[in-house]
């Protein structure tokens, strides 16, 4: 490939890695990147517009330029005993995806049977919408049940003073409301192998990105029937495999899942702060079934010593066994950790291992 094609091949790649943040000035942000005029750049555009790449919209000075689905694709599913995911996923799903990486079709798989089978087993619905939006750079698939509501029902089941606390448990993993026949496993690892995974069930939202690390979580006034909706967006040439993610949630010879992040970020509501014993148990809660268990401190201005103490001296004297560690807390909150871990045993150690990209 000479030189010439390689830069235009690499200025194309970046117009449509940045052209959605920059409908309407991606040409001059790629121009500035590149060294080289709009008007070169708007070549490229529209060789990319007459590819079906993007999309381009209004003229002159309110031109815009987006990602055109290459696929758009939707199909309604009656829920029934014969309904199996695995048959979905081989017959309509995977077709729809089209060639990828074995890595990318992974990730695919695992998430897209994880989300559907718990929509099947778990929402009582009498139905489930797939869709599947694919562009030159990404895919978006949206799961969609007519159900009770993912949060609500693990709220009823495991007793829980409201919806943002089934958000809490789904966040920290193994959490499941059927041990029996699920392991808890899969929405969790679900929610870290994707760019992002969204989840919208009645009033209550939780948004996982990956590389960020916090989790977030968001209320409407105004909520709908109770059905759960599942988004999942993955980029088409993505490194990522299964296997790293899973790796990053054992320990040692172990290939289980030992380790999890606990996003103290969720424990708080509105304004409250995290002062209360009540509120340190209702974070420790079934946290006890891993063996290593890191304290995300990300947006948490402070803490109150009745709250550290209940984590860092009081779970931590109960259960041994158990490695706790802390990250992402500021100047203050170590303080009063160290406060409440002094005089006995057990440490929790700031940022004990390389930083997770989950």
């Amino acid at each position: 490939m000479s030189r010439v094609r390689a830069r235009g091949e690499e200025i194309r790649c970046f117009i449509l890695q940045h052209v959605d943040k920059h409908a309407a000035d991606i040409s001059k942000v790629a121009a500035e990147h590149f060294g080289v005029s709009r008007q070169a750049i708007n070549k490229h555009l529209q060789r990319l517009a007459h590819e079906g790449a993007i999309n381009e919209t209004g003229k002159t000075r309110n031109r815009s330029y987006a990602l055109a689905p290459l696929v758009q694709w939707t199909n309604v599913y009656p829920i029934s005993p014969e309904l199996e995911e695995h048959v979905v996923w081989r017959n309509d799903v995977s077709p729809v995806l089209g060639d990828q990486a074995d890595n990318v079709k992974d990730i695919w798989q695992y998430g897209f049977t994880e989300i559907f089978n718990n929509a099947k087993d778990h929402s009582n619905g009498s139905s489930i919408m797939v869709t599947i939006r694919r562009t030159a750079i990404d895919t978006e698939m949206a799961i969609i049940d007519d159900g009770v509501g993912i949060f609500r029902k693990i709220q009823t089941r495991l007793n829980l003073l409201d919806e943002r606390h089934a958000v809490f448990e789904l966040a920290k993993g193994k959490l499941t409301t059927d041990p029996d026949r699920h392991t808890g496993e899969g929405v969790f690892f679900t929610s870290r192998m994707f760019d992002s995974f969204d989840i919208l069930s009645a009033g209550v939202y939780f948004s996982h990105e990956f590389g960020k690390n916090w989790d977030w979580v968001s209320e409407r006034t105004d909520p709908e029937k109770a059905r759960t909706a599942v988004w999942l967006k993955l980029n088409n040439h993505t490194a990522r495999t299964t296997t790293k993610v899973f790796d990053q949630f054992s320990t040692g010879d172990s290939y289980g899942f030992t380790r999890t992040i606990v996003p103290v970020k969720l424990a708080q509501y509105g304004n409250d702060k995290l002062i209360s014993r009540s509120q340190a148990r209702r974070v420790v809660a079934r946290v006890d079934l891993f063996k290593v268990v890191v304290f995300n401190f990300t947006s948490v201005p402070t803490i109150g010593q009745a709250f550290a103490d209940e984590i860092f001296r009081v779970f931590a004297q109960e259960h041994p066994q158990i490695e706790i560690y802390i990250s992402h807390a500021n100047s203050e909150i170590k303080r009063m950790v160290e406060r409440a871990k002094a005089g006995q045993a057990a440490t929790a150690i700031e940022e004990p291992i390389p930083a997770l990209s989950v």
